[in-house]
This record gives structure tokens, C-alpha cells and sequence, in this order.
């Protein structure tokens, strides 16, 4: 995983300046070569958060997927009853996505969240982001996070599951970029607050947080 990420680092430094600073996303999955040890995110299951609060909160609906990378939180969404969407900046990764999850009823889209689909406006039960906003600069992010809630319809649930930022962290030029409370308690802003959980997820050293919140 080291290789992986220090592949990744790379990748992104040469992004850094373009016209396109999301580029690095679709560069990354498609010079991999369907290589998912190349890929630093890819758990290759879906997130334990995810799963721990479905299992425990029988609710089924339209669900939508953001940045849905190669598609593990989709399929297991899709598996337990929901009607999913799944969307992603890399055409590479849905393509692939779509591939290893052939034969599951799943929507799969290229898009982005800075821009999302007009269609997607208030129609979704649920609305899912794992990691992507810590992955993205913070310029993006704050313009990219205020299209969340948007996509929930009414009483819908909008779930973000990423690195919890404890204030000790040495400044990173490259992702992932752990998030403050602040700024997590900013994305549910006009919605009401269903939990906020974190823990250390087996295997994985950093404290991570589950923030759910309804539309009322």
C-alpha cells in the first residue's frame, strides 16, 4: 500500500497545475490497469461504518453514491434493497465498477459533485459520501460539499464517513486531508442531526467519523 500511495502522490503532483485539478482521479484508475493494488483506497469491501449502520437501520429507498471509486459501498447498498445510483469523477473507475459488479441493477454515471446532475435535485433517500471530500482540495471541497444536501428528498439521510482531523496533524500538500468537527458539522448545516460517531477502524490507524443527518 505504501507503493500505492507514494504511485498516487505522483500522480497527483503533476495535477497540481492544470486546468483540471480533479484529473488525477481518472489518471490514476485508468494507468492502474484493472490493478486494485494500485489503487490506495480501494478496502476491495464495503466501508464497516456503512455497513454497521445499515445493518442496524433497516430503511431501503433511492440511494446515491458519491464518488463511488470501484463500487463496494453501491453493491452492498444495492444487495440490502436499495435502488442505487452511483456516480464517480473517473470514467475509468465506473467503467471498471460497472464490471466487477456486472449483473447488479445499479445506475453508474461519470460525474461530478461540484456539479451534479439537475435531476438529482431532492430525489434521493439516502445520499452516501465515503472519503471524498478529504480527498479533494479544500477550494473544491467547500464549494462541493454545499451540493450534498440538495439531493436528499423529504426525510431523506445524508451519511459522510472520512478521517476525523484531532488538531495534531502535520500540514499535507496531498490528499487525504483529515477534516475538522467544524467543517463536518458545516456539511449537515440545515439538517438535523441523527449521530455523529467515530472510532478507529480495525487495521486502519486514524480515528474516522460517521455524521448522519435528516431532512426534515
Amino acid at each position: 500500500m505504501d507503493e500505492a500511495r507514494e504511485r498516487m502522490l505522483e500522480i497527483y503532483s503533476t495535477s497540481e497545475n492544470s486546468n483540471d485539478p480533479l484529473s488525477w482521479f481518472e489518471e490514476l484508475y485508468c494507468s492502474s490497469r484493472r490493478d486494485r493494488s494500485l489503487i490506495p483506497w480501494d478496502w476491495m469491501e464495503p466501508h464497516p461504518f456503512l455497513v454497521e449502520w445499515i445493518e442496524e437501520n433497516q430503511h431501503t429507498g433511492r440511494a446515491l453514491v458519491v464518488g463511488s471509486g470501484l463500487g463496494e459501498d453501491a453493491a452492498f447498498l444495492y444487495e440490502k434493497g436499495w435502488k442505487v445510483t452511483a456516480f464517480d469523477v473517473s470514467e475509468s473507475a465506473v467503467e471498471w465498477a460497472s464490471q466487477l459488479h456486472k449483473g447488479k441493477e445499479i445506475d453508474w454515471f461519470v460525474g461530478d459533485l461540484v456539479q451534479p446532475e439537475e435531476r438529482w435535485k431532492e430525489a434521493f433517500d439516502l445520499v452516501l459520501e465515503v472519503h471524498i471530500l478529504q480527498a479533494i482540495p479544500e477550494e473544491i471541497r467547500n464549494s462541493a460539499y454545499r451540493n450534498l444536501s440538495p439531493l436528499l428528498d423529504r426525510h431523506g439521510l445524508l451519511m459522510c464517513i472520512g478521517r476525523l482531523a484531532n488538531g495534531l496533524e502535520e500540514e499535507n500538500d496531498a490528499p487525504p486531508w483529515p477534516l475538522s468537527r467544524d467543517f463536518i458539522h458545516q456539511i449537515g448545516e440545515g439538517l438535523s442531526v441523527v449521530e455523529f460517531h467515530t472510532a478507529v477502524v480495525p487495521d486502519k490507524e486514524e480515528i474516522r467519523y460517521r455524521a448522519v443527518w435528516k431532512r426534515e
